[in-house]
């Protein structure tokens, strides 16, 4: 489904105003990206400080991926209805509570309630500021530039956590929760003044669909859970397999309250739309991957290399490095002159030559040979492919949707993370040993299931190639449309 001519664009030029404007996001957008990276770091040292077991603090971490993922399409549809400026600044001062606490977190109990609220913030924010930026910025090159720097961002945030994370380490941990809260702080009393208000929305809460919010919250919280989860109590478990089939059963009653409501949470017709089918696939692979590439290369180069957690951090770096200068410069020029899904393809494609060379890894790997070049080709991947895959969900729906869209792409961020982590981990877990070459064959088998989840978001992208390359005199001439606030 093509996107109507959206109207009453705020910027159809890059201003100040803009840019100020969308540096409130792109702060917002790293605080998110940064989290998980960034918090695994600091993990050893957080266990030793509350005494909390091996399988309590894995919840440090999970428990804001299940906040995230769990809540990520009710926060999209939250944003469409009730403002999104309004739905920003609210989530930003939920992140900043849940981080001091965390922060402050005299016990483990509260620390991993404490990052549940923080991944509900997240979860809010995400797909506000994604949909403040799709409803202010003229559809076309200036659409397409902004989203290019606000996921730059992100993909900088998400590939950088590890170094982040070592040096607030080294000053203390809870410098970990208390950095990103002043940053939230900061995020949220600038949004009051560079994020513009307009017009209320229409609707509200008497359009908000309250038995499809419980529903899809409950499902997605399941299905998260589930997946996470799985490694440790094991993928056929009588668990896992009820916890899946009620998440299903969740998911059909969840359909049927949308084809009976008058203001569903999610029209299902935009579920219809093969572009915005192929970005959450597409998001899924790219992140699934890395993820799963990330917890392998940190065992591999800590446990097995014997490196620091801050040599670890700066070895895996360039991929954030490249993101971050290649990006902004890069990624809207594609699109532009390829289309959205063929710059996506290029990058999935060389994420996948990346992780097709790690499967060479071996005891005594040189980084200049091997590693370097591979995380060099992981971060011209997140290049092509991270801001595009946001721009082809934003172009698939109309404007009244961006919200939702926003909501289904970054829960795809999301979700990708969860599975791709869950089989890792199950595959090492299943074939690591004790002795160097047993742990070794380990790793070296956990890299294949990111290579397949790059080669599955390739696959996806291949119609791409049937389609007609764009010529200038199609692109989309920017027009005006309305941001709510």
């Amino acid at each position: 489904m093509s996107a109507p001519p959206p109207s009453n664009a705020l910027f159809t030029s890059m201003t100040p105003k803009a840019y100020a404007m969308l540096s409130v996001l792109c702060g917002a957008l790293f605080l998110d990206a940064l989290d998980v990276s960034m918090k695994g770091v600091a993990l050893p040292a957080i266990g030793s400080a509350l005494d909390m077991s091996t399988s309590a603090l894995q919840w440090v971490i999970t428990g804001y991926v299940v906040g995230f993922g769990g809540f990520l399409l009710l926060g999209g549809r939250a944003a469409d209805l009730f403002g999104r400026r309004r739905m920003l600044l609210v989530s930003l001062m939920v992140f900043v509570v849940g981080s001091a606490v965390g922060g402050a977190a005299p016990n483990g109990d509260v620390l991993i309630a404490a990052r549940f609220v923080t991944g509900v913030g997240a979860a809010f924010s995400a797909p506000a500021g994604f949909s403040i930026i799709t409803t202010s910025f003229a559809e076309g090159h200036m659409r397409n530039k902004a989203l290019s720097i606000f996921t730059a961002t992100g993909a900088t945030g998400m590939a950088l956590g590890m170094v982040i994370g070592g040096l607030l380490t080294d000053l203390h941990w809870r410098w970990v929760f208390f950095a990103p809260a002043a940053v939230g702080l900061i995020a949220f009393l600038a949004g009051l003044s560079f994020i513009p208000r307009s017009p209320h929305p229409q609707g509200g809460a008497k359009d908000f669909d309250i038995a499809g919010a419980v529903t899809i919250t409950a499902t997605m919280l399941l299905v998260v859970f589930t997946l996470v989860q799985a490694p440790e109590v094991g993928w056929t478990s009588a668990r896992t397999l009820v916890s899946l089939l009620v998440a299903l059963a969740l998911l059909v009653l969840f359909t049927t309250i949308q084809r009976r409501v008058p203001s569903p949470l999610v029209r299902l017709d935009i579920l219809r739309s093969p572009a915005l089918i192929r970005a959450n696939i597409g998001a899924m692979a790219l992140i699934g991957a890395w993820i799963g590439v990330l917890f392998t290369m940190t065992l591999y180069l800590q446990d097995f290399r014997g490196w620091s957690a801050m040599e670890a951090g700066f070895a895996v770096s360039p991929v954030g490095l490249v993101a971050a200068v290649l990006s902004t410069r890069i990624a809207a020029p594609l699109v532009g002159r390829f289309g959205v899904d063929r710059v996506i393809l290029a990058g999935l494609t060389s994420a996948a030559l990346a992780y097709a060379l790690l499967q060479f890894l071996s005891a005594d790997s040189s980084y200049t040979a091997l590693l370097l070049p591979s995380f060099l080709l992981i971060g011209l991947g997140f290049s092509l492919a991270y801001g595009p895959l946001t721009m082809a969900a934003a172009d698939s729906v109309s404007v009244q949707d961006q919200g939702v869209a926003g909501g289904l792409v970054n829960t795809s961020f999301q979700i990708g993370p969860a599975l791709g982590l869950s089989v890792v981990t199950a595959v090492n877990a299943a074939n690591t040993g004790d002795t160097p070459d047993a742990f070794l064959h380990g790793l070296r088998l956990s890299l294949v299931v990111p290579l397949v989840f790059a080669l599955i978001g390739v696959v996806t992208m291949l119609p791409a190639l049937r389609r007609r390359k764009p010529s200038p005199a199609a692109a989309p001439v920017p027009q005006q449309e309305t941001a709510h606030g």
